[in-house]
C-alpha cells in the first residue's frame, strides 16, 4: 500500500478512507445490512436507556442527552481509530467494518422494491404493512398511488441520510466522523421529532442533525442532477422549490430527485394523524408518480451512491496529497 509506512504516514488517512470505504461500500452492495448484533440497533438501545435516565422536558436535558449519545460513540471510534492507526491493514479493516455498519443504502432499495412490489400486485394491506419500513408517514390514510410517492421521497432523503451524508463525513473525520454522523442522524430519528414528548428534549439532536446533514444533502442533490434523466429539471427544481420544504436538507434532496425523475413529489402528508400541507416540487413539469418511478428512483439512489463514494475518496486523497507537499516544502 504505498505511502502506508512511517515516512508516508501524512497520507494514511486519505488511503486509508478511500480503501476502507470502498470495501465496506462494497460490503453493503453484497450483503445489505449486518443480520445480527447490527451497532446502529445497538447504539439506538444504549440511547434508548440513556434517554430513560435524564429525560426531562428541557432542551438542556435534551442537549446533555445527544452529548453523551453521540460523543460518547464518536470517542469509542477514536480510540478504535487510534489503537490501530499504526497497522494500515487493520485501518483499512476497521474503516471497511464500520462504513459497512453505518451505511444502508441496499437495504434501502430492498425494502423499497418490496414495497414497490406489493403495490404493483395491487396488495395495499401489504404494502401498507411494509411502508413503516421506510418512513413515519400513516399507512392508513394513503391510497397506493400516495405510497408510491412516499416510497420516492423516502428513497430520495434516504440516499443523503443513509449513505451521502456518511461518506462526506468519513471523508471529513476518518471512523469518528462516519460514527458521529450515523449517531447524530438515528438520535433525530428518535427524539428529533415534534411531539408533546420531544419538542424540547429533543431539540438539540434535530438542530445537531440538520448541521451534520447539509453537506450531505448538497452533494447528494448535486449528484442527482449529474446522474438523473433530466438534468435541466432538476436544477430547475433544486432552485425553485428546495426551499419550500420544512426540512433544510431534505428539501434540496427531494427536489432534485423530483426534477431528475420528472414526477411531482411533496403535497398533503399525515404523520401519526397529524396532517401536513407541504409544497409541490417539481409542480410545474413534474408528473404524478407511479409505481414504476420507484424502480427509478433506485437506481438513480445507486447511481448517487456510487458518484458520492468516487468524489469523497478523490477529495480525501486529493487532501493527503496536498498536506503531504507541504510537509515536503516545509522540510526542505
Amino acid at each position: 500500500m504505498p505511502g502506508c509506512g512511517p515516512r508516508g504516514s501524512a497520507v494514511l488517512p486519505a488511503q486509508v478512507f478511500a480503501y476502507g470505504a470502498t470495501a465496506g461500500l462494497l460490503g453493503d452492495l453484497l450483503l445489505g445490512d449486518p443480520r445480527h448484533g447490527h451497532p446502529v440497533a445497538a447504539f439506538g438501545r444504549t440511547a434508548g436507556a440513556v434517554e430513560r435516565v435524564l429525560w426531562r422536558d428541557h432542551r438542556g436535558w435534551g442537549a446533555l442527552h445527544t452529548l453523551v449519545c453521540a460523543g460518547g460513540a464518536a470517542g469509542a471510534a477514536a480510540l478504535a481509530a487510534r489503537a490501530v492507526r499504526r497497522s494500515p491493514v487493520a485501518s483499512v479493516a476497521l474503516t471497511a467494518a464500520v462504513t459497512w455498519s453505518v451505511v444502508g443504502g441496499t437495504s434501502l432499495g430492498r425494502e423499497a422494491h418490496a414495497l414497490g412490489g406489493a403495490l404493483a400486485a395491487g396488495d395495499l394491506e401489504v404494502a401498507r404493512e411494509r411502508l413503516p419500513h421506510l418512513c413515519g408517514r400513516d399507512p392508513q390514510s394513503l391510497d397506493g398511488q400516495q405510497m408510491a410517492r412516499a416510497v420516492v421521497e423516502s428513497v430520495a432523503e434516504n440516499t443523503s441520510d443513509a449513505v451521502v451524508g456518511a461518506l462526506v463525513w468519513g471523508a471529513i473525520g476518518g471512523v469518528p466522523g462516519l460514527v458521529a454522523f450515523r449517531a447524530v442522524n438515528t438520535l433525530d430519528a428518535m427524539v428529533g421529532h415534534r411531539s408533546a414528548r420531544y419538542r424540547r428534549y429533543g431539540w438539540a439532536s434535530a438542530r445537531l442533525d440538520d448541521v451534520a446533514g447539509w453537506p450531505g444533502a448538497r452533494l447528494t442533490a448535486a449528484l442527482a442532477v449529474l446522474a438523473g434523466d433530466d438534468t435541466r429539471g432538476a436544477v430547475r427544481a433544486w432552485r425553485a422549490d428546495a426551499a419550500a420544504h420544512p426540512s433544510p436538507n431534505a428539501g434540496p434532496v427531494e427536489a432534485s430527485f423530483a426534477g431528475a425523475l420528472g414526477v411531482r413529489l411533496g403535497g398533503t402528508l399525515s404523520y401519526a394523524g397529524r396532517v401536513e400541507h407541504r409544497a409541490v416540487l417539481n409542480g410545474e413539469s413534474g408528473r404524478p408518480v407511479e409505481v414504476a418511478d420507484i424502480e427509478r428512483a433506485v437506481r438513480l439512489s445507486r447511481r448517487v451512491n456510487l458518484l458520492a463514494l468516487a468524489v469523497c475518496a478523490a477529495g480525501r486523497l486529493a487532501v493527503g496529497r496536498a498536506a503531504r507537499g507541504r510537509t515536503k516544502g516545509t522540510k526542505s
